[in-house]
């Protein structure tokens, strides 16, 4: 298996069945958790020093971070329907979200430098969408936590990447602290599958190539980007859904495309 690639393991006491940490991963900002539950099951941490973004991949549940009640969040059964619900807690707090139906939680985070900002709900109409790219380099794209709004290092987006078409595609990275030209960005990809059974595509490679790995992702993997190009391709007949963490020394996101690929910006 590739050393990038983690698979999902069988569920803890938490329904956690995916942990990457920074020491796991071997770098500095980057975490992310994905827990399953069942309707009536409840999972909470401390955020410490680090800040959290928790998305309702699917499912919905009753939240409460800080000293907050935020009542019944999530609202979509699939991430191929419907836009995302997210909570947006601070460093040196805690959350607690006990599901209502069966729920597919991630939680990311990342560094808390400055802390102060108060826990809140990010509701699907609370965040811009957009349609990037044309012919079969489509994707749809949902901007749960971008540099616009507040936080103080997690960068956090989903995709919906339509059967046949190419995402984060012409290839591009960032992984130089080189700004205005480029940020040096951390980022872990959770893929879902439609219909689950289906397989995508990711390759991961610098321009020395003394990283230069191909995987075949499926349903509920995850992809480490510690530095590098990334693209994905999703198979006919299969779309594909990612859920994007990022997170480095500046939270900006400038990218740098691979000069080999940038000619079909221009054709």
């Amino acid at each position: 298996m590739a050393k990038l690639l983690v698979k999902p393991s069988a569920p803890d006491r938490d329904g956690r069945v995916v942990h990457v940490t920074p020491e796991s991963a071997g770098w500095t900002h980057v975490g992310f958790s994905l827990h399953r539950l069942k309707a009536g099951e409840s999972v909470g941490a401390e955020t410490g020093g680090r800040e959290a973004c928790l998305v309702f991949v699917s499912g919905k549940g009753r939240v409460g971070a800080g000293n907050s009640d935020f009542g019944t969040v999530g609202e979509r059964m699939s991430p191929f329907e419907g836009g995302p619900w997210s909570v947006y807690v601070p460093g040196d707090s805690h959350w607690q979200v006990t599901a209502e139906t069966d729920v597919e939680l991630a939680v990311c985070t990342a560094p808390s430098l400055k802390g102060g900002l108060p826990a809140r709900v990010i509701p699907p109409d609370g965040i811009s969408r957009e349609t990037r790219g044309k012919g079969s380099n489509i994707r749809h794209v949902a901007n749960i936590l971008p540099e616009t709004e507040p936080a103080d290092s997690l960068l956090v987006v989903e995709v919906v990447t339509p059967s046949g078409n190419w995402s984060s595609y012409p290839p591009h990275r960032h992984d130089e602290d080189d700004l205005p030209r480029q940020s040096l960005l951390e980022e872990t990809y959770y893929h879902r599958l439609n219909p689950p059974q289906g397989f995508a595509l990711q390759r991961v490679y610098t321009d020395d190539r003394s990283l230069d790995e191909t995987m075949a992702v499926e349903d509920g993997d995850v992809v480490l980007v510690p530095k590098g190009y990334h693209p994905c391709g999703a198979p006919h007949g299969y779309d594909l859904y990612y859920l994007n963490v990022m997170a480095g020394p500046k939270r900006v996101w400038k990218f740098h495309n691979d000069p080999a690929h940038e000619w079909m910006l221009k054709a």
